[in-house]
Formats: structure tokens, sequence, C-alpha cells
């Protein structure tokens, strides 16, 4: 069925894509701090110790999303404490916390009955599987998450852009910057069902990056990026569905194919120019 004909007929497709929009929006908006503060190994650190907590709660019976809301925030607490602090070598300690992460959800998995094909959806992305009763609580969040950066939007650049000046400004710079990383936790959830926790990271910057190239200040980098990351949901959506094509790998690679040609056109424009 073609996957225009086929959204204005199927429920679950039309649930699909509301979500994977929303979740695209969500990455459009925290992406850009990621990629300008090029914190995407903290990103990545969190993204991947979220698998303890999915693990802990699918093992005690609870829902995995919950967990993955837990250990994501509270990894996000962590290692921007280490961060701060500068305890032994911050790359180090972030790949140790990735590891046991991983291998923490890994065990508990093992150790839980049944077929695991739930949390095999979290982990590769399943849109068509998204329930219509997690759309209103996914607008909910995004709709939170959009109003705290709003609030929060000028202090977070300066920090962003010069720590120094910004705290002899009085601006909350510790603050602030655990704030973005507890931010880059929720959107890291909310894309799980999207992409998968495994590809989170790369629509998480992919979009972010492409904007860059086009941007000239992070405003406009934030609206390019959330319009370019709901392309790509869209665009790798109908993709793998004419295509019969996993959704999560399909909107990844259209990202990735599109930053690529993002930076082969910028190289291009400057050589001509120069």
């Amino acid at each position: 069925m073609n996957f225009i004909t086929a959204l204005g007929s199927q429920d679950f497709l039309q649930n699909a894509l509301f979500a994977g929009l929303l979740a695209s929006l969500a990455a459009g908006l925290v992406g850009p701090y990621v990629v300008v503060r090029r914190i995407g190994y903290l990103a990545g650190g969190i993204a991947h110790t979220v698998l303890a907590g999915m693990g802990i709660a699918y093992f005690m019976g609870a829902s995995p999303l919950v967990g993955a809301f837990i250990s994501a925030i509270l990894a996000a607490l962590l290692i921007g404490y280490i961060s701060l602090k500068g305890f032994d070598q911050e790359d180090t300690v972030i790949g140790a916390l990735w590891a046991i992460g991983m291998a923490t959800g890994i065990l508990f998995i093992s150790q839980t009955p049944g077929y695991k094909v739930d949390l095999m959806s979290y982990l590769f992305g399943n849109l068509l599987l998204v329930p219509a009763d997690a759309i209103g609580t996914l607008a909910w969040m995004v709709g939170g998450l959009a109003l705290v950066l709003l609030l929060v939007h000028r202090p977070l650049t300066a920090v962003i852009f010069d720590e120094e000046f910004a705290r002899l400004r009085g601006v909350p710079v510790k603050t602030l910057y655990l704030l973005l990383l507890v931010m880059v936790a929720i959107t890291v959830v909310l894309l799980l069902q999207a992409v998968g926790l495994i590809m989170v990271l790369a629509l998480l910057s992919l979009p972010a990056a492409l904007a860059g190239h086009h941007a000239r200040s992070l405003g406009m980098m934030i609206v390019i990026a959330s319009l370019a990351a709901m392309a790509f949901t869209t665009g790798g959506l109908a993709l793998s569905w004419q295509l019969d094509l996993p959704a999560g790998a399909t909107i990844v690679l259209v990202a990735g194919v599109a930053y690529l040609l993002s930076l082969i056109w910028r190289s291009a424009r400057g050589g001509l120019r120069r």
C-alpha cells in the first residue's frame, strides 16, 4: 500500500508519524545546544546508561520507559557532577559509566523470563508499535521541554558560548549546565521509540550539525534543526514503509545522507568563494 494512502486509513501509522514528529521536535530543540557546547560524548554516556534502568524495570515488572527516565536523569546529574568537578580523566569516567550501564542492563535482561520483544523495540526503535495513548504524553513532555528552553535560552546561550563571562555576570553556570544535561536525558528517552537506544545519538546530533552549516545564530539553528529532524523522520518512515525496512535505521540513514550532502555543499561553496 502506498504510504500516503496508508497514512489516511491506518491509525497505527498515524500514531507512528505523530510520535516521530514529536520526538524529532525534541531533538531539534535540544540538539543544537549539544552540538554547540560539544558535549556529544556526555549525551552518549547518558543514552547508554539508560539500558541499566530499562533492564532493572523490566526485571521488576515495571514499564521500561519509567526505568529509562529515572536512570537517564540520574546519569545526567552524575555525569554532569563528574564533569564539573573534573574527577580523573573525564572521558575515562564517562566511558566507565557507559560500560557499567550497558552491562547492568544486559545482566538484568538476561535474568528476566519470557520473550523480550518489547525491550528489543526500545533498543532498535519501532515507531509502528507506539500506542495511541502515548501521543498525548509525548506532546506534554515536548511542550514542557520547549517552555523550559524558552525561559532559559538567553542565559543558557551565554553559558554555552562564554562560560567565564556568564559566571562573572552572575549567571548560575553549574545549575544551567546540569539542567541542560537533564533536558538531554529527557530527549534521549523521547527518541527511544523513534530510532531506538542504539541510534538515538545520531538523531540528536545530525539535524543540529546540519543546521550549523546554514545558521548564523543559535535560535535559527534550533528552527532549522527542528524542521530537518521532522523531515528526516517523515521521509525515513515513508521510505521504510514503501521498502519494508526498519523505521529507526532508515530515519537515521536519511539524516546521515542529508548531513553528508550538506557538508559537501558547504565545502564546495567555500571552495568556489575562495
